[in-house]
């Protein structure tokens, strides 16, 4: 499957212009000193190191109460946000009264812990929230000048579900501007940062609750996935994240809303430091459509069938997989063949390097009413007063635009945009569909990797902007896919992989996900070893 001349020239000709674009900036762009490098502060509250499941427990149980849970996380927010700027806006003042009434409520239940599990299973836990989900009385705006001010009237599903279940929410979490790009930094709330390393990204969309949850400022949080925007921060991030079936978990409430066809590849889904928490969070947040997964049926990992894709087969505009991600997924694929006695079987589809041009075209279908998507442009811009990108991009030279470089870009490419989708990327997508579906079956796994590199450093992902096609492919498939975190690499950044299965079998990439954890340890501390 190598390139053609062509195409070897085409990739050469792409990182030879990203690579002088790269150049400018660094020449351009203000050196930060590189004495004292901050540092989170390390974690001294034990609650915060316990799961949502355990600490549910352990409220129901008055081994402690849920003020203290909720003041120990209010406490660490309060300690790393200031380093991090994931947390945009907080209700701390409701969340304890929430928290007293909760404990309350504990010690007048007649029923006792088993009445309060079934009914209430998430009682007292802290929940953290992606501020593009509406959650009510809290803005709503996924960091759009334009919409400075709304505030949510109303709870998104997901959200409604969770706190019916007992969860307090304790705020809502930055996302990358219009929720459309790879590192969560916009005008309105500013630029998050990764709680490994300060220097890098938490990757976005939803990288704002990707960077709380990892510092330990949040146990559960939840995101959204059109293009990796759960994976993505899962994985610079070194959290689990989930990746639901298309249509099992509402979008409803939240914004941008889901127009043309982006219904079918949006996902909601759980994103938390602890595996077990997985299934639980996503059997409340997929309300009346849980029991299309099947949730309470045994997964008998031995009994499953594995197959590993090391790469996306050298695509034009995708940088290579480096040499560390392909050796920790490598040891995930030994690992399973020691302890499960499998046999892990190396596949590869050639369709994979057209990742992004597939994505990129689906996303711009028209849906069944014959409608296109909402241009991107429309949705920066007020209310009938659509974005001009070229002029916001004047703009930004002369540090004018209160729109982020990433958001002006890709409204210029959906101005380069041809009216007419392409007939062979939509016969490639159909191909890859019918060949991956008929591998995974019903008790078919694959690993995959999740981007090509760890956590880059802050804007650098604009002189990469393709690498998501890693993630971005498998939303146009509509499979359900989970982040796993397998450990941190030699500068202590967070590595991992995509566990990806057959559509409503989420079910099997949550078990994988529990034995990964237990085989390399899960969540790490931002600066253990």
């Amino acid at each position: 499957m190598s390139l053609s001349g062509i195409e070897r020239l085409q990739k050469w000709l792409f990182h030879a212009v990203m690579g002088v674009f790269f150049m400018l900036f660094r020449l351009l762009s203000h050196r930060t000193s590189s004495g004292c490098v901050k540092k989170l502060p390390p974690i001294s509250h034990p609650l915060v190191k316990v799961s949502a499941t355990q600490l549910a427990r352990k409220i129901r149980r008055r081994e402690v109460s849920s003020v203290e849970v909720v003041q120990a996380y209010i406490d660490r927010i309060q300690e790393v946000n200031p380093l991090i700027n994931a947390v945009v806006k907080e209700r701390f003042s409701a969340a304890l009264q929430e928290a007293a009434h909760v404990d309350k409520l504990i010690n007048e239940e007649p029923g006792g812990e088993e009445v309060l599990e079934d009914r209430l299973p998430f009682l007292g836990v802290p929940l953290s929230v992606k501020e593009s989900f509406g959650l009510q009385g809290m803005p709503f705006t996924t960091g759009i000048i334009s919409r400075r001010g709304v505030v949510a009237t109303a709870d998104a599903p997901p959200v409604a579900l969770m706190k019916r279940a007992g969860a307090i929410p304790l705020g809502v979490t930055n996302t990358s501007e219009g929720c459309m790009w790879a590192e969560s930094n916009n005008h309105l709330y500013g630029i998050t940062s990764n709680p490994y390393n300060l220097e890098r990204i938490p990757g976005g969309s939803s990288g704002g609750e990707g960077s709380l949850l990892a510092a330990a400022g949040a146990v559960i949080g939840m995101g959204s996935d059109i293009g990796g925007s759960i994976r993505i921060p899962c994985f610079f991030n070194g959290i689990f994240g989930h990746k639901t079936t298309p249509g099992v978990v509402s979008n409803d409430n939240q914004y941008p809303p889901a127009t043309g066809r982006h219904a079918e590849y949006l996902s909601s889904g759980p994103m938390c430091r602890y595996a077990e928490d997985l299934l639980p969070m996503l059997r409340i947040m997929a309300g009346p459509n849980a029991h299309m997964l099947s949730l309470s049926e045994k997964v008998e990992l031995k009994k499953l069938r594995f197959f590993t894709i090391p790469d996306d087969g050298g695509s034009i505009l995708t940088s290579p997989v480096s040499q560390e991600l392909k050796q920790i997924q490598r040891m995930v694929v030994e690992r399973l063949e020691a302890d499960l006695g499998v046999t892990v079987q190396e596949v590869h589809f050639p369709e994979l390097r057209h990742g992004f041009q597939i994505w990129d075209t689906f996303m711009g279908l028209p849906g069944k009413d014959g409608k296109p998507p909402v241009p991107f442009a429309e949705l920066l811009g007020e209310a009938g007063r659509p974005v001009w990108p070229l002029w916001e991009l004047l703009k930004r030279m002369m540090g004018k635009s209160e729109h982020t470089v990433a958001a002006i870009g890709l409204t210029l490419v959906e101005k380069m945009h041809v009216s007419k989708p392409s007939t062979s990327l939509i016969q490639m997508k159909e191909k890859l569909q019918k060949e991956v579906e008929e591998l995974l079956g019903t008790d078919g796994v694959f690993l995959y990797p999740s981007h090509p590199r760890v956590a880059p450093k802050h804007h650098h992902c604009l002189f990469r902007p393709f690498d998501f096609a890693y993630t971005g492919i498998l939303n146009i498939l509509g499979l359900p896919i989970t982040q796993c975190p397998l450990g941190l690499n030699e500068e202590g950044l967070p590595l991992g992989v995509q566990v990806v299965t057959g559509k409503l079998q989420d079910r099997q990439s949550l078990a994988v996900a529990l034995y990964l954890e237990k085989s390399f340890g899960g969540w790490r501390e931002p600066g253990s070893n």
